[in-house]
């Protein structure tokens, strides 16, 4: 697939949101590579010297990177949760901003034999890293009832999470669940009402993509390993698709924009009380209807920015 095929959301805000234009010379990361939107907008900003490190832990994905021919530009392959790692395996000390574009890539919701989407009858893998980990499909043949009502209903807010899991496990006793189609239909008989315009297996689909991704516990890991990586002025982007890790994004950039609790009655004047690491810039932003109309998969996205304190 064409590196073209992928329409990264909300581009050029987020790109902007970095302030490369003031540090064109600096390091850059790229967190989610995906098909390189985001990187080569960066790589037309950098200056002469500047850097770009991009991420991936998916293996196409840093296929594509690598064809990429610029010196200034370096393609890791990693996990969030190997970010720090990463940058310390590559001389990057600090870096002027780092950008993630959470959720999953065009080219691989529209790749059948991904998994990632019921639009086709495909196997059920769902994993953006086929080399490692089990897949979806090997997840529910060995899941108890309880492990995938937790899991659909926590990582899909799934109302119906109790039916579906029971639905599930009586599949199973007829043989394994494998594919796409065979999910989807399974999940759709569970659910007799959705939201207008939403197939039912939706948040289903989504909930086992997370799980089996661990998407949520590796953006908790990287988001501090981020703070830490970034020089004082540096930025943090981030890009979210669902309320699951909006809600992790707003937490984690308020909690690091406010100063140090202490105690009460505790004797210890305003200087000496511990500084916040973050200013948090501006308001989330959302495409706008021209971009929602070319893009639907654009709809739910929100950027937030924020900016480490010296």
């Amino acid at each position: 697939m064409s590196a073209d095929a992928h329409v990264p959301v909300l581009l050029h805000p987020a790109v902007e949101a970095l302030a490369i234009e003031s540090r064109r010379d600096g390091t850059f990361v790229d967190a989610t590579f995906g098909r390189g939107g985001h990187s080569r907008l960066i790589l037309d900003r950098l200056g002469p010297h500047g850097r770009l490190i991009a991420l991936d832990r998916d293996p196409e994905a840093i296929a594509t990177a690598r064809e990429i021919g610029d010196p200034r530009f370096t393609p890791a392959p990693a996990r969030f949760s190997e970010l720090q790692p990463t940058l310390d395996a590559l001389g990057a000390a600090g870096v002027d901003g780092v950008l993630f574009d959470l959720g999953v890539s065009s080219p691989q919701l529209d790749d059948p034999e991904r998994g990632f989407s019921f639009r086709f009858d495909a196997p059920l893998d769902m994993r953006m890293d086929r080399t490692r980990g089990a897949s979806a499909a090997q997840w529910l043949e060995q899941a108890g009832e309880a492990e995938i009502r937790e899991v659909l209903s926590s990582y899909g807010e799934e109302r119906f999470a109790k039916q579906i899991a029971k639905a599930i496990v009586a599949a199973r006793r007829g043989g394994s669940i494998h594919s796409t189609r065979q999910l989807a239909a399974l999940v759709g008989a569970a659910v007799r009402t959705r939201e207008p315009g939403q197939d039912p297996a939706t948040r289903t689909f989504q909930a086992l993509r997370i799980y089996v991704n661990q998407e949520l516990e590796e953006l908790s890991l990287a988001l501090p390993q981020a703070l830490a990586a970034l020089k004082p002025s540096g930025r943090l982007a981030v890009i979210s698709f669902h309320s699951l890790e909006d809600r992790m994004v707003k937490r984690f950039m308020r909690e690091n924009s406010r100063a140090g609790a202490l105690p009460e009655r505790l004797p210890v004047r305003a200087l000496e009380l511990p500084r916040p690491k973050l200013r948090v810039l501006g308001k989330p932003l959302r495409p706008d209807a021209g971009e929602a109309r070319a893009n639907p998969r654009a709809r739910s996205a929100i950027l937030r920015v924020a900016e480490k304190l010296a």
